[in-house]
């Protein structure tokens, strides 16, 4: 069954594309919660609290996940819906993805859920080259061509919608 939110809607999601100084991209290793090889890898950020903004919750999720505090957020880049199983349940969410900025690379996991801790298995700074190249599974599955088309020409002018992601 879905996991909606209230009054039947999609789950609204704010996510983060945080970059480093040297343009690279922090993403967090997932798996399945009875199944750690069933696994990989996304970029920060949850749904929405209460009356929360998407950017307050894009904040949020990348304290609460990562520790990182010293952040430039910057625009909305992507917007995508998707649906997935996790955790024996269906999640169907209408994402927003947030540029970010920080030169703080250390990362410490402060404020997991308990589902979180069972699932999140480290965070890693990636290259667009190493996206490009590696074999693993990455959310969304175009990030690594979206990366290197937002590094070689700056956001786009308002929010790109990504093809709906269905696995």
């Amino acid at each position: 069954m879905p996991v909606e939110a209230a009054g039947g809607a999609l789950r609204k999601v704010a996510r983060v594309v945080l970059l480093d100084p040297e343009d690279r991209v922090l993403l967090l290793h997932g798996h399945e919660p009875d199944d750690p090889a069933d696994d990989w890898w996304f970029t920060p950020g949850g749904g929405l609290e209460g009356a929360e903004s998407r950017a307050g919750a894009a904040l949020r999720e990348l304290r609460e996940e990562t520790g990182i505090t010293e952040v430039e957020l910057g625009p909305v880049l992507w917007r995508r819906r998707c649906s997935f199983p996790f955790a024996g349940r269906r999640w169907d969410q209408d994402e927003w993805y947030y540029l970010a900025r920080t030169a703080q690379t250390a990362t410490v996991a402060t404020g997991l859920t308990e589902l979180e801790r069972r699932t999140v298995a480290g965070a890693r700074w990636w290259t667009c080259r190493e996206l490009a190249r590696t074999r693993e599974t990455v959310y969304p599955t175009r990030l690594a061509g979206l990366l290197r088309t937002l590094l070689d020409e700056g956001p786009p002018a308002g929010p790109v919608t990504l093809d709906t992601e269905i696995v």
